[in-house]
């Protein structure tokens, strides 16, 4: 979801990251929702692990759909994933996953006050 809006994303990527887990973290508070983020790159000062109810987890390699990957690899059968990527929602559904996209789930987190 970074770089779904542009919104200066691209000229401090940590503080976009942190932006990003501040939001979920308060979607999860107003829904009770369980919320994972995969990142592509891991920023020393948002390690992996639990943030405000928020868990944070990285891309396992690097390079292009890095965290695609990733999340292919901790989908479940029930999950939502946000995503806007085609190959991607293809896939996750293809586990047993619902799929949102980006521009729906930044909807929802404002109608959320998020």
């Amino acid at each position: 979801m970074v770089g779904s809006a542009a919104d200066g994303w691209w000229r401090d990527r940590p503080a976009a990251a942190r932006r990003l887990v501040e939001r979920l973290a308060c979607f999860s508070r107003v829904t009770g929702d369980d919320v994972m983020v995969v990142f592509d790159v891991a920023h020393p000062d948002l390690p992996a692990g639990s943030h405000g109810g928020v868990e944070v987890a990285y891309a396992s390699r690097s390079g292009r759909d890095a965290a695609d990957d990733r999340v292919r690899e901790l989908v479940r059968r029930g999950d939502v994933v946000v995503t806007s990527d085609r190959a991607l929602a293809a896939d996750v559904a293809a586990a047993g996953a619902a799929v949102l996209g980006s521009g729906a789930f930044l909807a929802r987190l404002q109608q959320d006050g998020c």
